[in-house]
């Protein structure tokens, strides 16, 4: 979590001419696109003429710009910034960073956790060192004043070098020096970090976005690395002090692509992109045979072919996708799958070897509770594969193989297009391991790809009448308590369903197979109690839909006010629904890219109704990138 940003520039004026940024502007703007990432507090430290200058404030962003509007800084071309989700200490003006030291002479910043933070504390208060805030971050900035102080050259990279053998935990820290004021030295081990390079200036940011507006030239780092830049260069050595190298790219989207396009929000806008999303991580993955190339599985088909056991691994909104997927693999692949939290993975002892294929699922690439469950499984032999929308992230990079959805920036905290893009990008991983196992007929895989293909368009049709859906949201904004009920690929998009009620609109919401109403929980259900019925096709196992038409009747013998996800063409289910939402017709499996859409727009709608702030849910942040 957090969001980070550093800058150095040559300034205003370059040869007698206008050129470059004020490090203020280059830094609240870097802080407004990645603010997703953190809104409990932000500030920016800046150098001057009189040495480093600072304002943070706790609360979201704009309480950061009124307060330099107020008590404006120095122009500078050179600082850095930071806008907080808070773990250690809560989200004070004095915990928020930057964290300024050694007599204000030194700046820092950091993103992740620092795990031996209490055995420093104690090293540095017997040093003489007074703390002034509840952070770990603090004691990581005094560590590496302490260790500055102590160099005969005064080297600030050095410092931080040192700094890092020293910490353990999740760390990337930025770090300017009052004496230093043509550098920003940075360092990371295990949360996000990449270089972004200009004209005369260069940027440093926790992803893109935190200079998108002026460079579409990156660096991606690698892991326990360290970077020092200015604004004409950069150098990366790794934690031994030795020379490395950063792997540079282009950045394939624009600034537009982070606004919100005419939208309330960023997740209605999100929603809307779902189309193009599953089109886009679709798009070029079969030749000209209809075969599906998935030249990214850099695994060699032999392995592939000896795998006894799928383990798919992941949090939240992207378990619930690794749920759906398991569905899909274990019918085309008849290959066991498991889809395990993360957070609880490595904590149980799992049976894994190297037959064992683990399948991650992260949108950023950066959740630290996946990232150590595949450590793991690496560490037992297994290969890995991970499905991911961030390139150049960690998780990509540390595993066996990566398959890259293209879903875009997501922007809102709660998932909607990630979500719809890793079950596609999962359905395709399901189908190329039957292919190449000869699980199944080329034209079934071919029938299948042909359906996925229609699903963009079908996505569509719903997008285009979401009204009907927004209304009912607006209804019921002042329910205090919905359910969702599904049965096979109909259960995750209940989880779902209930997890972006939670997230977005404060209330209680739970997801429920559709068969265990009689094993507990139809206990909750009374009168004018709302509950979202996903009900399979009836073209589909006819004996699952009737079940299920089955378990709508209990309910709304009870009193409940049903809403019912069901297929067009299905007269079943009209008896017994309050109010009935279409989808288009689509083979079972690939009915949740559907029927998750609806309820994404009631949730969306429900909290804009409730006058919530849809995009920036409380005590949430995007990337979860501390255990």
């Amino acid at each position: 979590m957090c969001g980070i940003v550093g800058y150095v520039g040559l300034g205003h004026t370059l040869d007698g001419k206008e050129f470059g940024h004020g490090a203020y502007d280059v830094l609240l703007e870097g802080l407004r696109r990645q603010e997703y990432r953190g809104y409990d507090s932000a500030g920016v430290a800046v150098i001057g003429d009189e040495g480093i200058e600072y304002r943070k404030k706790a609360g979201k962003l704009v309480n950061l710009a009124n307060e330099v509007e107020a008590h404006p800084l120095s122009e500078s071309n050179i600082g850095i910034g930071h806008t907080r989700w808070a773990t250690h200490g809560g989200p004070t003006d004095a915990n928020a960073h930057p964290h300024v030291v050694d007599g204000g002479k030194m700046a820092v910043v950091h993103n992740g956790i620092i795990e031996n933070f209490a055995e420093l504390r104690t090293e540095l208060l017997a040093e003489g060192v007074e703390f002034k805030s509840e952070t770990d971050t603090e004691i990581a900035a005094n560590l590496i004043a302490s260790i500055y102080n102590k160099l005969e050259d005064k080297n600030l990279t050095e410092a931080l070098r040192l700094a890092s053998n020293r910490l353990e935990g999740a760390f990337t820290i930025l770090a300017i020096h009052a004496d230093h004021k043509d550098e920003v030295v940075a360092t990371r081990r295990n949360s996000p970090l990449v270089i972004g390079l200009g004209e005369n200036e260069n940027f440093l940011g926790s992803d893109v976005s935190g200079f998108i507006d002026y460079t579409k030239s990156a660096v991606e780092m690698g892991q326990d690395q360290i970077v020092t830049i200015t604004a004409t260069s950069y150098s990366i050595i790794d934690f031994e002090g030795n020379a490395a190298e950063g792997k540079p790219y282009a950045i394939e989207w624009d600034a537009a692509a982070a606004e919100k396009g005419g939208f309330d929000s960023f997740m209605e806008k999100e929603i809307h992109e779902q189309p193009a999303a599953v089109r886009d991580t679709l798009m070029g993955r079969f030749d000209e045979k209809g075969n599906l190339t998935l030249d990214e599985l850099k695994i060699d088909d032999s392995i592939l072919r000896s795998i006894d056991k799928i383990i798919v691994v992941a949090c939240g909104t992207a378990a619930y996708a690794g749920q759906v997927a398991r569905y899909a693999i274990e019918h085309w692949c008849r290959i066991p799958t498991e889809v395990e939290l993360a957070h609880e993975f490595r904590y149980r002892d799992p049976i894994v070897n190297e037959k064992t294929l683990v399948v991650s699922l992260s949108q950023s690439g950066e959740t630290m509770d996946t990232l150590m469950a595949v450590r793991h499984a690496q560490e037992q032999g297994a290969k890995v594969v991970s499905i991911c929308n961030t390139t150049g992230s960690t998780l990509p990079r540390e595993s066996d193989a990566a398959l890259y959805t293209h879903a875009g920036p997501e922007i809102a905290v709660a998932s909607t297009k990630a979500f719809l893009s890793q079950i596609a990008a999962a359905y395709l991983l399901g189908l190329y391991l039957a292919q190449l196992r000869g699980n199944m007929y080329k034209d079934e895989i071919q029938s299948v790809l042909k359906e996925l293909q229609a699903m963009p368009e079908k996505i569509q049709a719903i997008l285009d009448n979401e009204q009907q859906i927004k209304d009912l949201g607006i209804e019921m904004k002042d329910s205090d308590s919905v359910l969702f009920l599904g049965r096979h690929v109909g259960f995750p998009v209940a989880l779902e369903g209930a997890l972006k009620l939670k997230e977005i609109a404060y209330i209680h919401a739970e997801g429920f197979a559709a068969g265990e109403l009689k094993h507990g929980p139809i206990a909750l259900v009374e009168e004018g109690q709302p509950i979202f019925v996903v009900v399979p096709s009836p073209r589909g196992r006819d004996s699952l839909h009737s079940k299920v038409v089955s378990n709508i009747q209990e309910v709304r013998a009870r009193g409940a006010v049903t809403i019912v996800i069901a297929e067009e063409g299905d007269s079943t289910v009209e008896p017994y629904s309050n109010h009935i939402i279409r989808y288009p017709q689509c083979p079972t499996l690939l009915q949740p890219l559907l029927a998750t859409v609806p309820l994404q727009i009631f949730a969306c709608a429900l909290s804009g109704a409730k006058g919530l702030d849809v995009d920036q849910p409380r005590n949430l942040a995007k990337s979860v990138t501390v255990e």
